[in-house]
């Protein structure tokens, strides 16, 4: 595997990215890592590895780079309102340009299957993640525990699932059943919402699991601990990995 970090240009500006890969130069399908509100930290790009070892062109975007260009803070309390700040400056619209500017130059590569394109999206990222399935160029979307699916995203009356009839690629939706942020009746308008549209979707939710779950420092962050978190988490990422198969090949 190998991996870098440089930067992609939008409108005349930088966008840092970090990517990994399979060595060689093999076409294969991409995957476009969404951050949490925290930055591209070491969590997000442990999650482009994964992405790169379970076959895939992993790529995580820094799409706070016209506020927060440096953004890198702790999973605490200070830490939570500093990411807050930073996604509340980030417009639907930017990030439909900076995820259209990622699509183009991962298209541009020799070692990337053309067309064969996802997102997975965390938390703030999950939310990104289903709007990303509103637009031209990839092929599937996954979102982890999206917060602002069925409200409306940071500083924006834009509200993700009242544009299900938007989305015209298939979605993996994964959620904790204990999630505070997300409860069940979130999760009922989003199923419903893009059942109404007649959408390609899967919804999954761990009933014991709390929000950030899959994240490498959930076990001593919430209540599900031990085996049935191992368990949970095995389980999520065999799905995803099922799902990129089926999507990107």
């Amino acid at each position: 595997m190998q991996s870098s970090q440089f930067t992609i240009t939008v409108a005349g500006a930088a966008m840092p990215v970090y990517l990994a890969r399979p060595d060689g130069d093999e076409p294969r399908g991409a995957v476009i890592v969404l951050q949490e509100i925290f930055g591209v930290n070491t969590e997000v790009k442990r999650i482009t590895d994964l992405v790169a070892a379970a076959g895939y062109v992993g790529i995580a975007p820094n799409y706070y780079y016209r506020t927060h260009p440096d953004l890198n803070v702790p999973y605490t309390s200070e830490g939570l309102a500093k990411g807050f700040e930073a996604a509340g400056q980030v417009t639907v619209d930017n990030l439909k340009t900076d995820l259209q500017s990622v699509i183009n130059y991962l298209n541009d590569q020799p070692f990337v299957h053309n067309n064969h394109i996802a997102t997975w999206g965390f938390c703030f990222g999950g939310s990104v993640a289903f709007i990303s399935s509103m637009m031209p160029g990839l092929s599937a979307a996954i979102a982890f525990y999206g917060g602002h699916i069925a409200q409306a995203m940071p500083n924006s009356d834009f509200v993700p699932i009242d544009h299900a009839a938007e989305v015209h690629v298939p979605l993996l939706l994964v959620f904790g059943g204990k999630d505070a942020y997300i409860p069940q009746e979130a999760v009922d308008k989003i199923e419903s919402g893009l059942t109404a549209a007649g959408k390609r979707f899967e919804v999954q939710v761990y009933p014991d699991q709390d929000h950030a779950f899959f994240r490498d420092s959930s076990q001593s962050m919430n209540e599900g601990t031990g085996d049935a978190l191992s368990r949970d988490v095995s389980d999520a990422w065999e799905r995803v990995q099922a799902f990129l198969g089926v999507h990107l090949t």
